[in-house]
């Protein structure tokens, strides 16, 4: 499952499982450009939290509903609000959580990464002045 906002951070997910041969589902904001841009792949609309609290807890409701229903055995995420509950259900239902920082994180986390980093299975960054400050990190070049 990959979990993320739309734009940039869904254009780097998709950019990361190229040639992977999976089934796809993506959870990411509710945009009208996204409409038949993928065909074949399952696509659910969470709630984007824009640091309101209300919203929040919405977006914590739907990403439960959508971890148990999906049970993925992967969370993927490049990161923003929308993904921090559905990447912390998944992980406490016993998927995989890889996390990839953004691309233009250069020279520190974004507060999704510094949140997740510490629950990440696999945390990839696209800098390699990043990986340097955070250990256990993997530096896996620049997806863009």
């Amino acid at each position: 499952m990959i979990v993320c906002s739309s734009g940039g951070h869904l254009q780097e997910a998709l950019l990361a499982i190229q040639g992977v041969d999976m089934d796809k589902t993506i959870a990411t904001f509710t945009l009208p450009h996204l409409k038949g841009m993928l065909p074949g792949v399952r696509i659910y609309h969470l709630t984007d939290p824009e640091q309101t609290f209300l919203k929040y807890l919405l977006n914590a409701a739907q990403s439960a509903w959508l971890v148990i229903r999906v049970r993925p055995q992967v969370v993927l995420t490049t990161g923003a609000g929308v993904a921090v509950a559905s990447a912390l259900f998944g992980k406490l239902m016993g998927a995989k959580l890889i996390v990839i920082e953004s691309a233009a994180r250069v020279s520190s986390l974004s507060a999704t990464g510094s949140l997740l980093y510490r629950f990440a299975d696999l945390f990839i960054v696209q800098w390699p002045g990043l990986q340097s400050r955070y250990p256990r990190a993997i530096y896996g070049g620049c997806l863009l």
